[in-house]
């Protein structure tokens, strides 16, 4: 059974689907596509059925990353379905907790910027009403904090096997 991420943002069409995105294409390369799978969602219905924001598609693809896949709004069914929720900002941790008020899934969700190592960012800003370079931040951010998450995943998949 694979492990399982979800990428979290609000409207699913630029921060969440890029994280989903990168996470795949690292995971590609380290050849774990088969131990880990991905998806993303929003706290949001805005964009429900929408491909990616076509500026952040540009800015995946100045780093060779197409970005697949079509927003869909977060359900209280991914807490179940994934063994980790990734909240792009506090407002969406608190959205994504807000639908678990026992607390029972707590453990599950954290925020993706706790798995930077370059970058000092808490949160992953959202760049929708900015310019094209807050786009290319975002990549550049998630970047980071992919690589971060799958070095802890790849950690906790070691230890899981060693049991």
């Amino acid at each position: 059974m694979p492990y399982t991420l979800l990428f979290v943002c609000l409207g699913n069409i630029c921060r969440s689907p890029s994280a989903e995105n990168i996470m795949n294409h690292l995971i590609a390369q380290a050849g774990l596509s088969d131990r880990i799978q991905c998806d993303s969602a929003g706290t949001a219905s805005y964009h429900v059925g929408s491909p990616p924001d076509r500026r952040m598609a540009v800015a995946a693809q100045r780093q060779g990353l197409t970005l697949r896949g079509r927003a869909r709004q977060f359900t209280t069914a991914d807490f179940e379905a994934f063994d980790r929720i990734l909240a792009m900002d506090r407002e969406n941790f608190n959205n994504i907790c807000a639908l678990d008020p026992a607390g029972n899934y707590r453990s599950k969700v954290q925020l993706m910027c706790d798995f930077c190592t370059r970058h000092t960012l808490q949160e992953v800003p959202d760049p929708y009403y900015g310019g094209s370079e807050g786009f290319n931040q975002v990549i550049d951010l998630l970047f980071d904090a992919c690589e971060g998450l799958l070095h802890d995943v790849n950690q906790q998949l070691a230890t899981s096997k060693m049991l």
